[in-house]
């Protein structure tokens, strides 16, 4: 079971907890800079010399108690930072928050580099400061959304991230129709590697689609069909000269009605069967024989079907282009 089904959530007092610790911490990293920044401007001969002037007890306690042991100061913080690193892997580990175990110290690189006693990797822990603003906004104490830099960057990230997609998709949308121009035999290649090893499966599945396709049609018109069958039978009956011969006979017009009654209740008796027999095994095994036999025709290639089958694909793949080259981004901003 994925660790984010198992700790959807955290319990408020462990949020609390992270929270305090990542104040903390950062309080460390201000101190620890600030630390840094001064010594580094104590070692500026005027800058030593105008505190000696203006603050000399400040001074002799600066260069006697801090400068003087300043290294081994920055490495009781740089302890502070390597446990931090540690602990957190360590809580990360319980609480299965990663895929992997390991995964930590990649996630959290600015903590890990911070640890470096060098000023400029040391200033990649004020990057603490994300996480922690994104725990508070979960926990809901603020909402970073209603910011202005926090629009600010989702608008410019979302436009920078289209436009970049954008021009990737046309790279590639051009290079496949350049393969398409450069083919002499797409069609080919298409009927051979994709279509004839379905050949069975097409088939099978054009006769399961006509019949569903008329038994359902048949349903739902056999009354309209039946009465279309009768008038049909009757018109053909009035119309012929022999019926009308036979009806200037005696009892000619009743023969010619039993007649039409007949003839229509055998054509209405034979459609009916015919139309309701589509659901046998034999109709379905003559019209996959018949797809069969006029299958390989169908696929039959000439230089004039090539030509329109890579002209087709390649005014889709221009119509996916013309769509992706629509910057969607101006109508959600402007």
């Amino acid at each position: 079971m994925p660790a984010r089904d198992r700790y959807p959530h955290l319990p408020k007092a462990v949020e609390y907890a992270h929270i305090g610790w990542d104040f903390f911490i950062l309080t460390l990293v201000v101190i620890n800079l600030s630390l840094l920044l001064f010594d580094s401007l104590f070692l500026l001969g005027p800058i030593n010399q105008g505190i000696a002037n203006l603050a000399p007890g400040f001074h002799t306690f600066y260069d006697d108690v801090i400068h003087s042991r300043f290294i081994t100061i920055d490495l009781v913080f740089v302890s502070f930072f390597i446990a931090d690193v540690l602990l957190g892997w360590s809580i990360a580990i319980a609480e299965r928050r990663y895929h992997r175990w390991f995964f930590y110290p990649f996630v959290h690189w600015y903590d890990v580099l911070g640890c470096i006693p060098l000023a400029g990797f040391r200033l990649l822990r004020i990057l603490r400061v994300i996480s922690l603003i994104n725990r508070l906004h979960r926990l809901g104490l603020i909402d970073v959304t209603h910011w202005y830099i926090y629009q600010f960057v989702a608008k410019y990230y979302d436009i920078l991230l289209e436009e970049l997609s954008d021009r990737i998709a046309l790279r590639l949308l051009g290079n496949v129709q350049q393969q398409i121009r450069a083919s002499d035999s797409l069609t080919e290649r298409v009927i051979e590697r994709v279509i004839m090893p379905r050949k069975a499966q097409l088939i099978h599945e054009i006769a399961q689609r006509l019949e569903s396709t008329i038994g359902k049609a048949y349903q739902h018109n056999r009354q309209s069909i039946m009465t279309a069958i009768s008038d049909l039978v009757s018109r053909t009956l009035r119309e012929s000269p022999e019926i009308q011969r036979l009806n200037r006979l005696p009892m000619g017009v009743q023969a010619t009605s039993a007649m039409e009654a007949s003839l229509s209740g055998v054509a209405q008796r034979l459609v009916d069967e015919l139309l309701l027999g589509i659901h046998s095994d034999e109709f379905r095994q003559l019209v996959e024989r018949t797809a069969d036999s006029g299958f390989d025709t169908w696929l039959t290639v000439d230089e004039g079907s090539n030509r329109a089958t890579e002209q087709v694909l390649y005014d889709v793949l221009e119509m996916l282009k013309d769509q992706v080259r629509h910057q969607g981004w101006k109508d959600r901003y402007e």
